[in-house]
Order: C-alpha cells, then sequence, then structure tokens
C-alpha cells in the first residue's frame, strides 16, 4: 500500500521562500521611499506588465480583480441600460462586475472541452441592447478568440478578456488579453501572477480606454481633487505593485512548470475509464474560427478533471487520503439567487449545469513536486479500480 502524505491544492508559501530576497528588496524599498500609493513602483510595474503584452499596451493598476472588470466595462462605455453576454461557469465575480458597472448580465453557454464562452451562443442571445461580450480564459486557456471577435464584431459588441486565471497564456502565439478592446487581470494570491493581498489591473491598446481606466480608479481625478466623472477608487498600492514587478520575470518559468505538471498527470490518468482529463490543446493544432491552426499554451492555473456521476464521491475519497481538491465552480452564477432575476434557471444553460456537477480540481502549483502528482494520480486510480 502506497503510504499516506499530505497534498494539498494549493500552497503559497514555498514560491514566496524561492524569490524571498527579491520579495523582502522590493519591500524595503517602499517603506524607505514611505509612498504607498499611485507612486513609481505601481509606475513602474504598470510599464513593465504593459511592455510584456506589445509595447502598443497601456496598463492601470487597480484594486483587485474584480475591479478590473468592473472598470473595464466602465472605461468601454457599458452603464445603465446596457447589456453584457456572459458566462456562468467562472464563479461570481465576473457577473458581479456587471451589475456593479449597472449593467444587465445575459449568460451564455460554454464549449464542452475547453469550458470557455461558445461563440455561437453569442450570435444566439445578442439582443438590441447587447453592448459588450465579457469572455474569461478559464483555468489557463485562451477561449476561441477567434470566434469571439467574429460574433461581436458583427454586432458592435466591445470585447472585455477576463485574464484572471491566464497570466502568460497564449493562442497562435498571442497572449491573453491582447485580442479583445480591454482586459482585466486579478493578481489575487493563489493566480499564476499573484500579489500578497488583492490586485488588479486593466490592460488595453486604446488610448481612450486606458486614460479612462485610470480616472475611474480614483474618484474621476486628472488632477487633485477635481472630478471629470462619477466614480469612487480602487488603487493597486506600492507594496503590491512593488512585489508583483519582483515576480514578473518568474511568471514563464512558472508556467512552464505548471505544463510539466499537467503532462504528468495526463501521463498518469490518461487511460483511466470515468475519469475526463481537461482537453490538451498544446498537444496538437487547435483550430480558429476561421479554420486556422495554431497551437495553443495552457498555463494551467486549475488543473481540473471531470468525473461525471461520482465527483463528490471521489472527492471525500482523496480527501480521506491526504489530497487537497476544490470545486471551480458548483454554483453556476445564472441559479443563484442574486442573479435570478437575469433570466436563464435550471436547463437553460446546458453544457455549463452538467460540468458544474462533474469539475473536480487537483493539486496545482509550480511547486508541486512530482511524486506528489504520482501519488495524487495513483489514488484517482485506487478510486476508479474500487469501483469497478
Amino acid at each position: 500500500m502506497t503510504p499516506r502524505r499530505e497534498v494539498p491544492l494549493n500552497s503559497l508559501a514555498p514560491g514566496v521562500q524561492a524569490i524571498r530576497e527579491d520579495i523582502d528588496a522590493a519591500v524595503d524599498r517602499v517603506l524607505r521611499r514611505g509612498w504607498f500609493l499611485l507612486g513609481p513602483e505601481l509606475a513602474a510595474f504598470e510599464q513593465t506588465f504593459a511592455a510584456y503584452h506589445g509595447a502598443e499596451f497601456r496598463c492601470v493598476g487597480v484594486g483587485s480583480g474584480t475591479d478590473a472588470l468592473r472598470i473595464g466595462l466602465q472605461a468601454l462605455g457599458v452603464g445603465p441600460g446596457d447589456e453584457v453576454l456572459a458566462p456562468a461557469n467562472a464563479g461570481v465575480p465576473p457577473v458581479a462586475a456587471v451589475v456593479a458597472a449597472g449593467a444587465r448580465p445575459v449568460f451564455c453557454d460554454v464549449e464542452p472541452a475547453s469550458h470557455c464562452l461558445d461563440p455561437a451562443d453569442i450570435e444566439r442571445r445578442a439582443s438590441s441592447r447587447a453592448r459588450a461580450v465579457l469572455v474569461v480564459h478559464l483555468y489557463g486557456q485562451v477561449a476561441d478568440m477567434g470566434g469571439v471577435l467574429e460574433a461581436s464584431r458583427t454586432r458592435g459588441l466591445s470585447v472585455l478578456e477576463d485574464c484572471a486565471q491566464a497570466h502568460g497564456a497564449r493562442h497562435r502565439g498571442q497572449l491573453a488579453g491582447t485580442w479583445g478592446d480591454a482586459a482585466a487581470f486579478s493578481f489575487y494570491p493563489t493566480k499564476n501572477l499573484g500579489a500578497l493581498g488583492d490586485g488588479g489591473a486593466v490592460l488595453t491598446a486604446q488610448p481612450e480606454v486606458a486614460d479612462r481606466a485610470a480616472l475611474l480608479r480614483n474618484y474621476g481625478w486628472r488632477q487633485q481633487y477635481l472630478s471629470e466623472l462619477h466614480s469612487t477608487n480602487s488603487r493597486l498600492d506600492e507594496l503590491q505593485a512593488a512585489v508583483l514587478a519582483a515576480k514578473l520575470g518568474h511568471l514563464d518559468e512558472w508556467n512552464a512548470r505548471r505544463r510539466e505538471l499537467a503532462a504528468l498527470y495526463r501521463e498518469h490518468l490518461s487511460d483511466v475509464p470515468g475519469l475526463v482529463l481537461p482537453s490538451d490543446p498544446g498537444a496538437s493544432e487547435g483550430q480558429s474560427a476561421g479554420g486556422q491552426p495554431g497551437a495553443t499554451e495552457h498555463v494551467h492555473h486549475l488543473f481540473v478533471v471531470r468525473v461525471p456521476g461520482r465527483r463528490d464521491e471521489l472527492r471525500a475519497f482523496l480527501a480521506e487520503r491526504g489530497i487537497g481538491t476544490g470545486v471551480h465552480y458548483p454554483a453556476p452564477a445564472h441559479l443563484q439567487a442574486p442573479y435570478a432575476e437575469f433570466g436563464g434557471g435550471p436547463g437553460s444553460l446546458p453544457h455549463t449545469e452538467q460540468l458544474a456537477r462533474e469539475v473536480l480540481s487537483l493539486p496545482m502549483y509550480p511547486e508541486l513536486r512530482d511524486e506528489d502528482v504520482a501519488y495524487a494520480a495513483e489514488q484517482v486510480r485506487a478510486f476508479f479500480r474500487r469501483g469497478a
């Protein structure tokens, strides 16, 4: 019998300790300067993060990923009376941001393989009141942006990318966050690029959108105490900006390790009947909406399998053996009470609802050891052997 070991779903301390000197230096720099909001550390991080995505981009740091979504929508002109098409399977934050912007979410179904927004549903559900599409690159995989853009542009809809789980992900060589009119990033500590607290950013290549986002994050001020538009504040502070700048140089290395771990899971679990592994777009040529092939670089923010009919049973089995798991996400937004007023209801998003019953996240973080993946995979195999 394989000896029991503890394998958490995620562990943040090892990643911090690995670059502790860089983080300590960043924090010390801020403390010595004594400038804690809207200062040089934020400006430097915004410039570096924008440059990572391309010379034409601008970055506006804000207080959280949810605020980045709200401010991104508002910067694109979304407001009261508008509709925003969005998936319901990415947790509450994207939908909460739509409501916070004063707009009405219109729930769209997802593609079962990628778990990302189905472009065909944009065409089916967009009304004359639709103003924008909020597309979520879920679990670290870029959505079908060719299809999303084609469906959106023909209707004059703006596109906001939610890149909270896709820092550094690519499709056809193009980074997540560089496809639409603007993108929102979360730097919540568990993200592929995570702060030591909350944080977020709006990224765009459109100067007027960046300018409006910068106003929206700070009372509409271009000049202190003089507001140009209605807003509150949401600011990425100097400490978090300094830490994120220290971590950004490691992002590609960490993402590469996540891909290695995902490949190990596939090696161990590819022949398990009753278990559906996530799509592997990096292993072959993906198809864009126009039929053009292109490899996708998944960054595996999460490693999400599907367990039809037995998800909760498997989760309990793994917990007894020290293996942490998660469900991302157990209740689609359209089935949660605060959002019932926006229509839908049970059966309205069949793929979304089926995935919510089946998805299970296995341990995934860059410092996870190969032997821990092997142990977790062996316990998954043991569960299905027992069931057989």
